[in-house]
């Protein structure tokens, strides 16, 4: 067993779970903890689109529901929902998924500036969301998540806010113009208080439910503690924080003082099933693969976009987005 033992907490790599055919997508982006052993995943491809430099379309774009237990064999590919487009339950450019107390599932899509809305079963409820910058409008949502009190937290990424609303799509208020650049991620712990993802300021920032400043963690860089824009956030029972280090290829871990505490690179044993299907047909990515001098290097992050916590089985999950993959860390108090 990997594991990291630092500051009274042990980190243990549980496993990483690949992409089957079943799933049909090269990338996860965003995950999050459903009931028992239910997750939630969010996929996209990665075709661009050919007038819009900055984006892409989303091929075979998905909210897919899978079952991870305890152990490599509970891992079962339940169903999808959506599929790629404008209609409604479709998507474009899906970027995080949040669950109610029923288990509904609510999806940001960045390209149709919209919230899409199914049951646990996977049926299409509602839409809403348009494009714009006044109350309720939004320029590229990404971000999502409950607060304990079924307050809805959307970052408004172009906007450079956070917007709150009931889980009915009704607007309750905003913050952030002026003091977050390009935000990503979001979560709220068990007080209430919100986390964001300040990617383009490098930074994760606190906020009281009400949007007043808290803490800061994190600053430019590649040291310790350091981040280079952070795409995602996650908080624990404990108050620990996790964050995607999205351009340093790693998790960032903080307590709640804002100390830093370790670091997590990757510990996957081999390529995800969908990578193997790419270099077993090339051979000279075979070639490459038998004469990398770190095959260490195979199991690191690369570009983790979307991380969640589980307080149930004390695990991390993280979507390794460019490897076609979770992996997935045990907590244990040391």
């Amino acid at each position: 067993m990997i594991s990291q033992q630092v500051a009274g907490r042990v980190f243990n790599f549980n496993r990483e779970v690949k992409l089957t055919p079943a799933w049909r997508s090269r990338s996860i982006v965003s995950v999050a903890v459903g009931e028992g052993d239910d997750v939630f995943l969010v996929h996209r491809g990665s075709d661009y689109y050919p007038n819009v430099p900055w984006t892409r379309t989303m091929r075979g774009s998905k909210l897919s529901k899978v079952i991870i237990g305890t152990v490599p064999d509970d891992e079962k590919f339940v169903g999808q929902f959506g599929g790629q487009g404008e209609a409604a339950g479709e998507f474009t450019w899906p970027v995080a998924v949040a669950l109610d107390n029923q288990r509904n599932a609510y999806v940001t899509d960045e390209w149709l500036n919209r919230v899409s809305v199914f049951d646990k079963e996977g049926n299409f409820l509602k839409i809403w969301g348009k494009a714009g910058s006044g109350e309720g409008e939004f320029e590229g949502p990404s971000g999502i998540a409950f607060g304990p009190d079924e307050v809805l937290y959307i970052v408004d990424g172009r906007n450079n806010r956070v917007q709150k609303y009931t889980k009915d799509g009704d607007f309750l208020g905003q913050w952030g113009k002026g003091g977050l650049n390009a935000p990503w991620g979001v979560t709220v712990d068990q007080h209430g208080n919100v986390y964001v993802a300040d990617h383009e300021n490098h930074r994760v920032q606190k906020f009281s439910p009400d949007g007043q400043p808290l803490a800061t963690f994190g600053s430019y860089g590649t040291g310790d503690g350091q981040l280079n824009r952070p795409s995602d956030v996650a908080v624990d029972p404990d108050g620990d924080v996790y964050v995607c280090d999205w351009a340093n290829d790693r998790i960032q871990i903080f307590g709640t003082d804002g100390a830093f505490i370790t670091s997590l690179l990757g510990d996957a044993r081999e390529p995800s099933k969908a990578a193997m299907g790419i270099i077993e047909t090339n051979p000279e990515m075979v070639q490459q693969l038998h004469d990398m001098p770190d095959q260490a290097a195979i199991g690191r992050f690369s570009f983790p976009t979307g991380i969640a916590f589980d307080p149930e089985k004390h695990r991390i999950l993280v979507t390794d987005s460019q490897r076609g993959r979770l992996q997935i860390y045990d907590k244990v108090k040391g």
